[in-house]
Parts: C-alpha cells; structure tokens; sequence
C-alpha cells in the first residue's frame, strides 16, 4: 500500500556512482553494467520499502557555474573515485566512456519507468532538490535518497535523509546525536567547519565539536534561521562573555569566508537561474506517470543487459501509475 503524499527523491548521480565504482555486473557485450544494474536494483528496493506515490529522479550536468564563479576552487581537488571492481583478477580501469554509457542507458531505461526525470544543465543536483523540497513540494512527505550530507540541512518534519552508506534512515534526531547540531542549522555549522570533500576551507581551529561545545544551546534551536550568519555574529560571538576565546577570535576574523561558505553549502534557489526552476516546475507538473515494459525490455535487449528482470516488479510500477500528478 502506497503512503498518500509520499514522494522520492533521488539525488541520481550520487546514487549511480557507487553502484558504478561497485557493481561487477557485465553486459553480454563485455561492457561494465554495474552502475545500470546496482542502479535499477536500488530503485526498485526504495520503492519497496518507502512505498511512495511518486518518484522524482534528479540528475545534474556539469555542476553549478554560479558556485564555481563564487569560489573558482570549488570541488576542484576531488579525486577519481576508486573502481573496487575486479575480474579474473585484473581490475577494470574507470574510462568516461562507459560511465557515459551507462548514465545514458539508465536515462533511457527510466523513460519507460513512472518516474519523473529531471536533468539540470549547469546546476548541482542538490539545489535542485533544494528547491523541490522547499518550494515546490513543501507540503509533500519527502524521502531523500542520498549519501550527500549537505542534504541534513533539509530535515524536517515532512523531510527525511535515506542513507545508501549507512543503510538507514535519517531524521532530525540522528543528525543532532551525531553533530550536536539541529538540521535547521547544520548549513551555518558547516560552512563554519568548511568541507574538505568540496575543496570548501574552514574557519582555524573550527571542527563540530569545538562549535557545538562553544555555541551547542545556539546549534540546538530548531527555529534558528541558517542564513542569519549576521545575527550569530552580531549576537553570539561579539556578546560573548570570554570574546577572547580562540574560536570566537577565529570565527569573527573570518565573517567573509564563512559569508561565502554559506552561499557555497545552502540548498535553496540562490543558486539557480530563473530559467532552471521553471524548467523543474514544467517537469513536475507535466508529469504523467507510465509503464512501457516492452519499450523498457527493448532498451535492455538492445544493450545485452540480462540481469534485470522488470516482471518481478511489476506491482510497483503498476501502483505507482495510479498516482495522476505529483
């Protein structure tokens, strides 16, 4: 049974690499399916086990040129993922061109799946859902299906975290026991601590512990805005009774970077053009949901891909074609 006003999100790319870096399935072809196969499997699962009434998958294409002209060294340190794949004992090497086929192949397959695809052309994935969870679908029950931890900053009562790494679910509560932090706060805590995986510096000396030790009562109130980084400054680092304490010293020496920060890290419509939200918004609303097996299958066919059988599932797809809109 479907949950009414359900939707799941899936934030595709971040999903799509770790089966790709993972997954030893190989096509009839001898092509790497691994992401295809991990991918479809993992939908499937999702639906399974959150039982939505609709399916919103989010792709992103080149990242955000509005982040990289805020700070040009933003994301630019990342290393190749690690391939963890082996065969006959000799390791398949990461090549673009698969990568690229198997995106395209998964694209392509969906098309024929009732789930909305989404695709945002100089933007991250991440704002986008951003901007679906705040916005557009503010009154839907939201699943974010996501490794990505800059996404905690969208908990809430109508918004959970569903982690592939962990396994697990993620509420406002297991955000707080692991970062003493409320999500409503964790894009200010973060940008203060800054994000080594994003290439994003920090504030000296500043790492969750240390803020939460000095600010925890400020990092607890669930209705502190994360956008006021002016009014933490104004009132809970100037006003402080020890102001010579390092981190307080460290913090309001470095108000710009961590004015930067916040632009970098929050989700929201900051980074995106008028021209992308309303391309989200038609996708959203032109939304028909739809299962076509024997378009589906053909894809499969045509790409040598015999480790997906969709007839297995097809109660899911069923169920979620009676949902008229999202």
């Amino acid at each position: 049974m479907l949950v009414k006003n359900r939707v799941l999100i899936i934030d595709a790319l971040n999903v799509f690499m770790r089966h790709y870096v993972a997954h030893p399935a190989m096509s009839d072809n001898g092509e790497q399916i691994g992401g295809i196969v991990g991918f479809y499997y993992n939908l499937v699962n999702l639906i399974e086990k959150c039982k939505p009434e609709s399916v919103i998958v989010v792709w992103e294409g080149g990242g955000s040129k509005r982040k990289r002209d805020l700070y040009k060294n933003y994301k630019n340190s990342r290393k190749p993922l690690k391939m963890n794949r082996y065969y006959d004992q000799e390791e398949i090497p990461d090549t673009y061109k698969n990568r690229n086929y198997q995106v395209a192949t998964i694209v392509s397959l969906l098309k024929y799946l009732p789930v909305c695809q989404i695709y945002i052309e100089d933007a991250e994935a991440d704002d986008a859902i951003g901007y679906i969870c705040k916005y557009k679908l503010k009154t839907k029950n939201k699943v974010i299906v996501t490794g990505d931890h800059d996404y905690y900053q969208l908990i809430d009562k109508d918004c959970i975290i569903y982690s592939p790494n962990s396994k697990s679910f993620v509420n406002a509560e297991k955000v707080i026991e692991k970062y003493g932090v409320h999500p409503h706060n964790f894009c200010l805590a973060k940008s203060i601590v800054g994000d080594k995986s994003d290439n994003i510096p920090g504030v000296p000396g500043a790492g969750f512990k240390t803020l939460t030790k000095e600010f925890g009562s400020l990092f607890l109130k669930e209705d502190f805005q994360n956008n006021a980084f002016q009014l933490f400054i104004e009132n809970d680092v100037k006003h402080q009774e020890k102001p010579k304490r390092k981190l307080y010293k460290s913090i309001k020496e470095n108000e710009k970077l961590i004015e930067r920060n916040v632009k970098l890290v929050r989700l929201d419509i900051d980074n995106l053009a008028h021209v992308q939200i309303k391309y989200i918004n038609t996708c959203i609303e032109d939304f028909k949901p739809a299962w076509n097996n024997i378009q589906a299958n053909k894809i499969l066919l045509k790409n040598n891909i015999k480790n997906i059988d969709m007839m297995r599932h097809s109660n899911y797809f069923r169920n979620l074609t009676k949902t008229k809109e999202i």
